[in-house]
């Protein structure tokens, strides 16, 4: 009997892709919208997308614009809201586009009232897509998935967990404009207490040692508060805060996302949890998103690596992420630093020691940037 090609193809990555999902220490009741609305933004919508929807229930999408016609966008939605206003009783009398928003605010369930549509109006969000740069992400994540996870696995955190850095970093080593750096985006607060961080060393910069400093953390947060979906997102919001949260309205996510305003319980701590959770599911079967992509090798990451600065990008932002492109040729006597490079790597691709590379550069940091022209023979 002849088998597709196509069909062995798909049984053998069907085989290799990690299984994470379907774990009961993780649940997903209440948040099913929060995930679908994540899921698309992984999914379907790209760089240049910026989904305007509502901040609070964010799977209320308006429509999609660019950056040429955002405030336009916009200001349709907001005359399509006004619109609905005037007419809840007679819904008959919406144009077309108002008509849109109406059927889409129904499909939410959410119960219909001036006050809804007052607050709707002031709630109008913008989120870009990052199709190309979580694809890109996926790609990465070969290099420490499985390493990751046994290190998840020896502090008791679920393996699942060796995942967030799709959320936080797409598994660059990334310096993000609000201060957290590395493939796990400690910031130097939380660091310093699982970390050394000086003026000499950043091990937020390893990936191995920030990968045993995060499990820690989770579990810590784990610890203290007693429920997977809190400890979670106690990573992002800090422990502290949902401490608080919990103390006020319990230890169910949903309901403190409901309830709870904090000073600092804004949109990305809101969703941090469900961001996880909806790409988890979207790691698990990217196939059917992406089509077969090959994952980069695990590489023996060594735990003395040493720490270099990375390219800055903010973990929110959705730059556009190139793929990892051929090294220099040897001959060539200047190098041309490109995103995600690291000192260390540089060296390695010339048979250079870091120490010489920095030497020949005057270099007294081994902090590099894209762009940056280094002398390598």
């Amino acid at each position: 009997m002849r088998i597709r090609a196509t069909s062995v193809l798909a049984i053998l990555l069907a085989a290799v892709i990690p299984a994470f999902a379907g774990s009961p220490t993780l649940p997903s009741d209440g948040l099913d919208q929060r995930i679908d609305f994540w899921k698309k933004i992984y999914t379907q919508y790209g760089a240049d997308d910026l989904v305007i929807h509502d901040k609070v229930y964010v799977n209320l999408i308006y429509g999609v614009a660019n950056s040429s016609n955002q405030t336009a966008k916009i200001a349709d939605a907001q005359d399509a809201l006004r619109e609905i206003r005037m007419n809840l009783e007679t819904p008959g009398n919406l144009s077309p586009e108002a008509t849109t928003i109406y059927e889409a605010i129904v499909a939410q369930k959410l119960p219909l009232s001036a006050g809804l549509i007052d607050d709707l109006s002031a709630n109008i969000h913008t989120q870009t897509g990052i199709k190309e740069r979580f694809r890109d992400g996926i790609i990465r994540s070969g290099r420490y998935v499985e390493q990751f996870r046994q290190i998840m696995a020896s502090q008791g955190v679920p393996t699942e967990l060796a995942l967030l850095p799709l959320v936080e970093s797409s598994f660059v080593n990334a310096r993000s404009k609000a201060g957290a750096v590395g493939v796990w985006q400690f910031t130097s607060g939380t660091g310093r207490s699982y970390l050394r961080i000086s003026s000499k060393v950043d091990e937020r910069l390893d990936p191995v040692k920030s990968s045993e400093a995060a499990a820690r953390l989770l579990r810590d947060n784990y610890a203290a508060l007693g429920e997977w979906p809190l400890a979670i997102t106690a990573y992002n919001h800090g422990r502290g805060g949902m401490l608080q949260a919990q103390k006020l309205y319990g230890s169910d996510l949903p309901a403190i996302i409901d309830a709870y305003r904090g000073p600092v319980f804004g949109y990305a701590s809101m969703n941090f949890y469900s961001e996880f959770i909806a790409a988890v599911e979207v790691y698990e079967t990217y196939p059917q998103y992406f089509g077969e992509l090959v994952l980069e090798r695990p590489n023996s990451i060594p735990q003395d690596r040493p720490l270099i600065a990375a390219k800055t990008v903010s973990p929110k932002a959705t730059p556009k992420i190139s793929p990892a492109k051929s090294p220099a040729p040897a001959v060539a006597a200047k190098y041309k630093v490109r995103n995600g490079d690291t000192l260390w790597e540089i060296a390695q691709k010339f048979g250079m020691s870091m120490r010489d590379l920095m030497a020949k550069n005057n270099l007294e940091k081994s902090a590099i940037y894209a762009g940056q022209i280094l002398l390598v023979k």
